[in-house]
């Protein structure tokens, strides 16, 4: 199969691959010193894992921090969760459904970091029908993105109205200071990846696959930090929880040292007492020599 080229820029062929065996994930191209890079994305999805561990963990074992009990049942936590993936699971299955029917006929190298659909389907444009995928392109950052940062944006619009009729200033102040942290949060997830997907046509590819990869890895990383940390009830609660740890983790060593030092002493008296039982032994040996050698 001399067609199944690696080359992006190559368009003479257009003989149709129905199904192709492999595609080739172009990656990062022509950027010295990479690894540090991957390095970097790989301590940030460490501390995204350790981080909303720990808050996970804090908020399941404090029953305090379940701050809406009759709202935010586990019933509807569970439905609410279900619907998100089922709903996410469709679009994707939706976009691999209209890839599978087209044909490729140029270059099977995807200029992205994963099996982007976008780059994807436009290898397939000068011999198959890609309409469909157009539509789907404009359709899915719609729904998943533009919908809901509308959304948040007037959600916002009404808590920020909401928080100017409050008498108290101090209320105001902290009331501020939360909707600011999770503004933050939001525009460092929003802003890249609109950027990204509204001049997708003018932004080189480097740049577009900088873009994504930050936008998947930094809100995660920060969510501990500017969502959480900053609620005070949740603070509290994370230092009674570290203060309860490190009593039982003393409260282990301690009694680890405790028995170590009876197991010493147990030991040093059993050897204590083999030492004795060797001494009598050899007392009676040679009080037996003597009487033989005074009886000869």
């Amino acid at each position: 199969m001399s067609y199944l080229t690696s080359d992006p820029n190559q368009t003479e062929n257009t003989d149709p691959i129905i199904r192709p065996p492999y595609f080739f994930i172009s990656g990062f191209i022509d950027i010295p010193h990479m690894d540090y890079y991957y390095i970097f994305l790989c301590f940030v999805y460490i501390i995204s894992l350790v981080g909303n561990t720990f808050v996970m963990m804090v908020i399941y074992m404090d029953n305090s921090l379940h701050r809406y009990h009759m709202m935010v049942t586990h019933r509807s936590m569970f439905q609410l969760t279900g619907a998100a993936w089922a709903f996410a699971v469709f679009l994707v299955s939706l976009a691999v459904f209209f890839i599978t029917r087209l044909s490729f006929c140029r270059s099977l190298v995807i200029n992205s970091y994963f099996c982007d659909h976008g780059p994807l389907f436009r290898l397939a444009a000068p011999c198959s029908d890609v309409v469909p995928n157009i539509v789907i392109s404009y359709l899915n950052p719609c729904i998943v993105l533009y919908f809901p940062m509308v959304f948040i944006i007037s959600s916002y619009i009404c808590i920020t109205h909401a928080l100017f009729t409050i008498t108290l200033p101090q209320d105001r102040v902290r009331g501020l200071k939360t909707c600011t942290s999770h503004l933050i949060l939001v525009a460092i997830f929003y802003l890249p990846i609109n950027i990204t997907y509204l001049l997708h046509p003018i932004i080189p590819t480097n740049a577009r696959i900088f873009n994504l990869s930050l936008t998947l890895v930094l809100p995660p990383m920060l969510n501990p930090f500017v969502y959480v940390l900053k609620t005070e009830e949740f603070k509290e609660s994370a230092k009674k929880l570290l203060r309860e740890c490190l009593a039982q983790c003393l409260v282990f060593a301690v009694t680890v040292m405790a028995n170590s030092i009876m197991a010493v002493i147990y030991l040093a008296r059993n050897l204590h007492m083999v030492k004795l039982r060797l001494n009598k032994q050899v007392v009676i040996r040679d009080l037996i020599r003597v009487l033989v050698d005074l009886g000869s």
